[in-house]
């Protein structure tokens, strides 16, 4: 945006003496090659030459050298320190003898930009004069810890805007572009301006200070006599000095100045006027981050939050920033939800009743004055205490029953001290839906309470936690409509380990989960098609997805799936569906959800994340279901993302996961879907999108996906359609694809 665009001849001189060092040198050369990005570099405008000073004078480019930016920048890069004394007064000399090497006549403005530490071995008062003399502006730009009273010397006046520190390139390559915009460079952006400001010059510099006393021997006037005495002791100390003095930079309005995004979001900006927001999860309903969450679902809700001693204060501080972000994502002005807090330690507070605020802003200031208070941590005790207390609505009339579905989150991160199993069943039995959320370290306990892993939810650090709101709304709404995946169009793969890691027996298991997956789905052509790949080191199609059309007949072809027994790479298998099963011709549908489930003990997962990125991108989501002792990185690059990953300790426990994998596998069944991906034209074809539709551009083949090959004197063959896809003949004659009406059920 800042760039100084004039008739202008710039020479920088480099100090590469050893005092400075190469670390520091490079440090120069970087803020050489930023000045360079804050000038209009070309033949008619702006020209740069360099010279490197030490003992003597180097010049390592005139300024005709180089006439656009990239070369002069690259030129830069390459030159080499030199080492030597700091001779900068015979620099300033040369200059004298030889003027700006390469430069043009006089009517063209020099600049000499010097950047040393100003700790020069030999007078520069003289030359430097003369120097300004020849109207030639020269600013003193120090590096590492410089001596700031020979910069000053050094630079034209007014010296608080020509001398600069080359540590901060950025900062002084805005400082050095203000200073030329008020003299040689033409106007500054409109709406910038240059402003100033205090700042403070910094040096190491050596002092002697007293360090003490010590016992010497003075000579005496008696002969052969010595005394003692205490002699002074001094040491050498190096210091640093700060010199305030005074910046000017340019400023420029930014969009993100007015602070447009809401909701905690972080506005990114994207040149002068264009921004965009970064929003927290649960925002994002609109480019300000407006909450995009809702509880499309009607509920009484009551948080129950630990504030014992075992989840400190700062986890305490954290549920209630939890809370907020929840509360202001999901609370309407007419959401149709009661909310509640109830905070527990030895003893149990209901501070914020179900249903006594009906808008956000009442119920933060609420959450806000809650008070850590420490202590035991009776879980036990607090969730029988709720059950009996919690949910004391007042019915609009005396003989309506208020029979909202009543649903308690429990948030905690520590482990309780009373007995938790009957206090949870007694809870449930006065039909109480019992949701815990806390982190790995009580996953066991909130199991044990909640009954269902499914209403459980662990998050791996505290950030996660707040990336868990949508999955918490999902779980609170559930109870509300525990609508299955029966009525969800779906093109479903498995992907089932079959390894000697995994053994016979195991596999087994995993064959059973995947034959009682299979009556969670409306198996036929217009709803979901399920297809099923074993793998070891090689993949091997049991069943493609337009193999079988029934319930029945998937059961008769899991049942003979073999058992490999040999090494395991899941990244084979993966290619092996994205290149032949997740494809048109083996039965895929256009502008149908696709997924693929990984079921694995983690082995061989290494060269699987290039290839499920593959999927991602052709809109194939990549769910991992995980047993064992498997590296959790390794599996969430694969899965992408925490929410498509699945980490069970044991086989046994699979039975009791399959609710929760099934609903996550439903839940993106309702996403929409991009009907070029994948892509459903054959043989190179080119998916072009359309409002609602496709259409396949073919070279060298015809038909609706280019399946049919174009032979000289063949009349056009008639195109056959995919069942999921309706024809539309446009004037032109080009063959739309609209995806078709999802299956929906009676009610």
């Amino acid at each position: 945006v800042m760039q100084c665009s004039a008739s202008l001849d710039v020479l920088f001189l480099l100090d590469g003496s050893y005092s400075i060092g190469k670390g520091s040198f490079e440090r120069s050369k970087h803020f050489a090659d930023k000045i360079c990005d804050a000038l209009d570099i070309r033949p008619d405008r702006v020209r740069v030459g360099l010279i490197q000073f030490s003992s003597t004078p180097h010049l390592e480019f005139p300024l005709d050298s180089y006439l656009t930016k990239q070369e002069v920048k690259e030129r830069i890069r390459r030159i080499v320190f030199r080492g030597g004394s700091t001779e900068t007064g015979r620099a300033l000399k040369y200059i004298l003898h030889k003027g700006f090497p390469g430069g043009r006549n006089s009517s063209v403005s020099e600049v000499l930009i010097i950047i040393s530490d100003g700790k020069s071995q030999g007078s520069t008062a003289m030359p430097v004069m003369q120097v300004k003399e020849r109207h030639i502006t020269v600013f003193a730009v120090g590096i590492k810890f410089p001596r700031w009273e020979e910069l000053h010397m050094l630079a034209s006046e007014p010296t608080e805007q020509h001398v600069l520190f080359a540590g901060d390139a950025d900062d002084a390559a805005n400082g050095l572009y203000s200073t030329l915009t008020g003299s040689v460079c033409s106007a500054t952006t409109p709406g910038c301006k240059v402003e100033s400001h205090p700042c403070e010059r910094r040096t190491l510099e050596t002092v002697k200070e007293l360090a003490g006393n010590y016992v010497c021997w003075k000579g005496s006037k008696q002969p052969h006599a010595v005394r003692a005495s205490l002699c002074p002791f001094y040491r050498w100390k190096r210091v640093l000095i700060k010199h305030p003095s005074r910046c000017f930079r340019t400023v420029c309005p930014e969009p993100c100045d007015a602070q447009p995004c809401q909701n905690g979001g972080t506005c990114v900006p994207e040149g002068l006027d264009k921004y965009h927001c970064l929003c927290p999860v649960g925002y994002g309903g609109d480019i300000h981050c407006a909450p995009k969450l809702s509880l499309e679902c009607t509920v009484d809700l009551l948080f129950l939050m630990d504030s014992s001693a075992g989840v400190t204060l700062e986890g305490f501080l954290r549920y209630k920033a939890f809370l907020k972000r929840f509360l202001q994502a999901v609370m309407g002005r007419d959401s149709p939800m009661n909310v509640g807090v109830a905070q527990y330690d030895n003893d149990v507070r209901i501070p914020i009743k179900v249903g006594q605020h009906k808008d956000a802003f009442s119920f933060m200031k609420s959450i806000d004055a809650l008070n850590f208070s420490g202590g035991g941590t009776l879980t036990g005790r607090a969730l029988r205490y709720v059950a009996q207390h919690g949910f004391r609505s007042t019915p609009v009339f005396a003989d309506v029953q208020d029979d909202l579905p009543r649903v308690v989150v429990l948030l905690t991160d520590s482990k309780s001290q009373d007995p938790v199993a009957e206090a949870a069943k007694y809870a449930k039995d006065q039909d109480l839906f019992l949701i815990g959320v806390g982190s790995s370290f009580v996953r066991a306990e909130l199991a044990e309470i909640t009954g269902n892993p499914k209403q459980t939810i662990v998050y791996s650090d505290p950030q996660d936690l707040f990336n868990r709101i949508p999955e918490l709304q999902r779980r609170i709404c559930s109870v509300d409509n525990p609508e299955g995946c029966q009525a969800q169009s779906l093109d479903l793969a498995f992907a089932v380990d079959a390894s000697a890691g995994v053994g016979l027996e195991n596999f087994l298991r995993l064959r059973d989960f995947v034959r009682s997956s299979r009556l969670h789905f409306s198996i036929n052509r217009d709803v979901t098609q399920i297809a099923l790949v074993v793998y070891g080191s090689k993949p091997h199609t049991v069943f493609a997805l337009d193999t079988h059309t029934s319930n029945s007949a998937l059961l008769q072809a899991i049942d003979q799936v073999p058992f490999l027994g040999d090494s395991a790479s899941a990244g084979s298998a993966l290619l092996h569906i994205y290149g032949d099963v997740m494809t048109v011709q083996k039965g895929a549908r256009p502008g149908v959800n696709k997924a693929v489930v990984v079921l694995t003990n983690g082995g061989g997962m290494e060269d699987a994340a290039a290839p499920a990125q593959q999927l991602r991108d052709n809109g194939v989501l990549v769910f991992v279901v995980a047993i064992g002792d498997a590296q959790r990185d390794t599996l969430l690059r694969v899965a992408g993302s925490p929410n498509y990953l699945v980490h069970i300790s044991s086989y046994e426990d699979l039975q009791y996961y399959q609710d929760l994998i099934i609903e996550r596998i439903c839940e993106e069944a309702k996403s929409p879907v991009n009907l070029c991906k994948p892509n459903p034209c054959m043989n190179q074809g080119v998916c072009i999108l359309g409002p609602g539709s496709y259409r396949c551009e073919c070279h060298g083949w015809e038909g609706p996906h280019c399946e049919s090959r174009v032979l000289r004197g063949d009349s056009p063959r008639s195109a056959v359609l995919p069942p999921h896809s309706h024809v539309q003949r446009s004037s032109s004659g080009v063959q739309h694809f609209s995806r078709a009406p999802r299956h929906t059920k009676r009610h």
